[in-house]
């Protein structure tokens, strides 16, 4: 599972002293305890989606903090954010691109948006920017 990368990772920044590593991986092993522990009072299990999913929501907060020093012209935290993002990103899927997604929907027998909105929610679900599929079936 994804957590166990990530524990290993954690582990390997405490034995270099990489701060920056160590604190990114702790927010993010706390955010997926927090997730377990809701998960369990319903009697589920969080799977490897659930992770991914918990990645996507945490780089894109960093993104969202990364701008807003960007704009008050912190340079350094900037740059600290940045790298947060790669580290968490490593252990994202690879996404999706526009031609994989064109090409996805060109073989989809019923192209309303619904029906693609669905196809790529059911099989693609963590390996593709349901944002970027929206926009491209409406040029399509």
């Amino acid at each position: 599972m994804i957590i166990d990368e990530i524990n290993k990772e954690n582990l390997q920044a405490l034995k270099e002293k990489d701060t920056v590593k160590k604190t990114v991986l702790g927010v993010v092993k706390n955010k997926y305890l927090l997730a377990n522990v809701e998960a369990r009072k319903n009697g589920k299990e969080l799977t490897d989606l659930d992770m991914i999913s918990i990645l996507q929501k945490t780089v894109k907060e960093l993104e969202e903090e990364a701008q807003s020093y960007l704009t008050a012209g912190r340079k350094e935290s900037f740059d600290e954010i940045t790298r947060q993002k790669e580290i968490i990103s490593k252990f994202l899927p690879q996404m999706m691109s526009e031609d994989e997604i064109k090409l996805e929907i060109s073989k989809l027998q019923d192209k309303s948006l619904p029906s693609i909105m669905k196809h790529f929610k059911a099989n693609f679900q963590g390996k593709v920017d349901m944002a970027k599929v929206n926009k491209i079936a409406r040029e399509m």
